[in-house]
């Protein structure tokens, strides 16, 4: 199995801006594209910025959310402050996380691979804790010798 940590986590907030994936839940290669393209988008139209510039820290979020029966995307930041253009404040309940720690060359690769390890591999074989649902996200913690390296946390409740 993957190396994963879980790890306890005082509630948070991410404040968001996000966008609707229209493709089916299975189709992998359809979300990714979703996804990328989101991105390209709030890095050229100034939307990241704009969150970073309320950021309490330098973390970058990508946050995946089923909300009315839609799954919904976000680029998001850690923060208390408020956005007006922002289009969904996230709440993280306190509690346990799955964490799975990687780096890739991207922030989008490094997304698509911790996302895979925890869903692909940690939680199929899991025996003692299960996701049940609710807000996850890849943390884009920086970067070191031309990586982008980083995090995944997903709540997890143990069986």
């Amino acid at each position: 199995m993957a190396n994963y940590t879980l790890e306890e986590k005082e509630s948070f907030t991410v404040v968001g801006m996000g966008t609707d994936l229209k493709s089916d839940y299975n189709d992998y290669a359809g979300i990714n594209k979703e996804k990328l393209d989101f991105w390209q988008a709030v890095k050229q139209d100034g939307r990241l910025d704009a969150l970073k510039a309320v950021a309490a820290n330098d973390y970058i979020f990508a946050v995946n959310e089923a909300v009315n029966q839609k799954l919904m995307h976000y680029a998001g930041v850690m923060t208390d402050a408020t956005l007006p253009e922002a289009t969904r404040v996230i709440q993280f309940p306190k509690g346990e996380y799955l964490v799975v720690k990687g780096e890739a060359a991207s922030a989008d690769a490094l997304s698509n691979t911790l996302t895979g390890i925890a869903f692909g591999q940690v939680l199929p074989e899991a025996k003692d804790f299960a996701y049940v649902g609710g807000p996850n996200a890849t943390v884009e913690m920086g970067q070191r010798d031309g990586q982008v390296f980083g995090e995944v946390w997903i709540p997890v409740v143990r069986k």
